[in-house]
């Protein structure tokens, strides 16, 4: 029986470009086959910002893995079941937010990988196998191979951490949260302070080092987009369904309000 495959994983080891999409208002599996159609490789299930229960992250986890898309939870905090339960859900990936310290990065493979890994519980089938009764030591040797571990650099603290945050075993990509990094600066949104571009060299460095991958959140402005990605950054977080819902849904209404603008006009 087939595991699941991790696009992502399989890009990211090759240098490419890995595209996101965050979820916040999707309620529905159909999600997935839409995401991937609009050519993203993963998507960013947000249960940090996002009032989804674990039942439905679980239901766009499954329809995900048949959809050719990587289905990727952020957790809401650093306790361990947040990540096994959605990882026994169906996930193939967690982000975890607000890791400052290389502890906390310990605590984060700790609690989504199996031994002799981590400290994962052994669950029985899992959609990630098609549920197939495999041996113990198969099931696990399988599903750790196709997890990915992000965590988030989200303050100062993390940024000055990097390097040993970086050093961690298990860990995948280390994703800069440019949001709250600015906003714990002083500089909320502040894109293209030097500060903020200072932070994202210190990341791309360290994780060239120590074989790690560099993700970009938060930053959404093409300009600044395109800089950092030139820098360096391969996993990142494009967008949201809700910002592309508003600018799609703001962009018809301007058209059609301007069309009853020049038919006034020309009366």
């Amino acid at each position: 029986m087939a595991t699941a495959v991790n696009h992502v994983k399989a890009q990211l080891s090759k240098g490419d470009l890995s595209l996101g999409i965050g979820l916040r208002q999707a309620r529905t599996v159909d999600i997935a086959k839409i995401a991937r159609t609009c050519d993203f490789d993963w998507l960013f299930i947000d249960m940090e910002h996002n009032s989804m229960d674990v039942d439905l992250a679980s239901q766009i986890c499954v329809a995900a893995l048949d959809s050719g898309i990587t289905p990727i939870v952020r957790v809401p905090g650093h306790e361990h079941f947040h990540a096994s339960r959605l990882l026994d859900g169906g996930a193939l990936g967690i982000v975890v937010p607000h890791v400052d310290t290389e502890e906390q990065a310990r605590a984060a493979v700790s609690h989504c990988r199996f031994p002799p890994y981590g400290k994962r519980s052994v669950p029985g089938g899992l959609p990630q196998t098609s549920f197939a009764a495999l041996p113990p030591a198969e099931q696990i040797s399988r599903v750790n191979e196709v997890t990915l571990v992000v965590v988030m650099l989200e303050t100062p603290e993390a940024i000055a951490n990097a390097e040993k945050i970086a050093r961690v075993d298990g860990v995948d990509v280390l994703l800069v949260g440019a949001g709250d990094l600015t906003a714990e600066m002083g500089i909320p949104g502040q894109f293209d302070h030097p500060d903020v571009e200072a932070a994202f060299k210190r990341v791309i460095e360290v994780c060239a080092r120590h074989g790690k991958v560099p993700g970009m959140g938060g930053v959404y402005e093409h300009t600044m987009m395109e800089k950092y990605i030139g820098l360096g950054a391969k996993f990142i977080l494009s967008g949201s369904d809700l910002s592309f819902l508003m600018q799609g849904a703001k962009a018809r209404s301007s058209f059609l309000r301007q069309i009853e603008v020049r038919q006034a006009a020309a009366e």
